[in-house]
């Protein structure tokens, strides 16, 4: 009798547990909604798993897009590696994507702290500062893009200011400050609703302890809000991470031009111009598939790292 009890047990258990989400969790889940992510799941896997796929397969071919082609190894990636505009375009890809990541997380920040206190038209402030986000990157890079050419040149000639005075555009110098100017301007108000979000989850209470204590607002914002903080931040900057290499294809390929296009080069520019300028197919998506390696290797880093000094788990 005892027996058949624990078996009749052990069989209840075991149909219980197959609707959980995990071992570890309590939470149960009906198998109608698995069902429900299966036309997701094909879509997903049709348009961005297999090309994804094929493209691995043509790096190791000499493929250029049509006709017959052959297995070659890794002789796409040695030709990759010996270009020197492939370096040059990670470097460049790195350093205006982590200007971009300090300056929307920066301000981001300030304009959050800034609309989560008690000013007059903070509602209108918030819809003014996520109108760029809105806005398409095609239109707003030609506007930028007349403004860099056009109006500050000639406020520079006006003030004599010698680097406003030319075109900033075309100064392989000075190419990169539109391209992330006009990033952080657009992307600034997806950083400043999150940080907005994460402000609401600290307690008012705490600050009108602080108050009480004599903290002044800065100490309240250094030892309150930032530290309250510290979970939106990780996120950010995990999603940032695996983001670094796509430094803006649609903003660099509005703005710059051929007086810059060999200090101006970035990964994803790099990989348009071989690719569908120069007929080179196999090249592009070796070049694109080992952007895509990277990457992964970022983002995991980022996670690790999150966990190990944050404590801090996104999944």
């Amino acid at each position: 009798m005892t027996t058949a009890h624990t078996a009749n047990t052990a069989k209840k258990s075991a149909k219980t547990s197959k609707n959980k989400v995990s071992k570890y969790s309590k939470r149960k889940v009906d198998p109608a909604f698995y069902w429900m992510t299966v036309p997701a799941v094909i879509l997903v896997s049709i348009f961005l798993y297999w090309p994804f796929l094929q493209g691995a397969a043509y790096s190791f071919t000499n493929s250029q897009g049509y006709g017959d082609f052959k297995f070659i190894g890794l002789k796409n990636y040695i030709a990759m590696f010996q270009d020197s505009r492939v370096g040059h375009a990670y470097l460049f890809t790195i350093f205006i994507a982590i200007l971009i990541t300090i300056g929307t997380n920066f301000l981001g920040m300030f304009l959050a702290v800034l609309l989560n206190s008690k000013i007059a038209f903070k509602n209108g402030f918030r819809a003014i500062f996520f109108i760029p986000y809105t806005l398409s990157v095609l239109v707003i890079g030609y506007v930028f893009k007349y403004i860099f050419m056009t109006p500050l040149p000639a406020i520079g000639q006006a003030l004599h200011i010698d680097w406003l005075s030319t075109s900033m555009i075309s100064n392989p110098d000075l190419a990169w400050f539109p391209i992330v100017f006009l990033s952080i301007w657009q992307g600034v108000a997806y950083s400043t609703l999150l940080y907005l979000a994460g402000l609401q989850t600290i307690d008012n209470e705490i600050y009108e302890a602080a108050a009480i204590d004599g903290a002044s607002r800065w100490k309240r914002v250094w030892h309150i809000t930032i530290p309250g903080l510290v979970p939106t931040i990780v996120l950010l900057t995990t999603l940032a991470m695996g983001n670094v290499l796509n430094a803006g294809f649609d903003q660099v390929f509005n703005m710059y031009n051929q007086l810059v296009i060999e200090t101006g080069d970035i990964i994803d520019t790099y990989v348009y111009r071989i690719g569908i300028t120069n007929m080179q197919f196999s090249l592009a998506t070796a070049a694109g598939l080992f952007k895509s390696v990277v990457s992964f290797v970022l983002v995991v880093t980022s996670y690790v790292c999150a966990y190990k000094f944050a404590d801090y788990k996104i999944f």
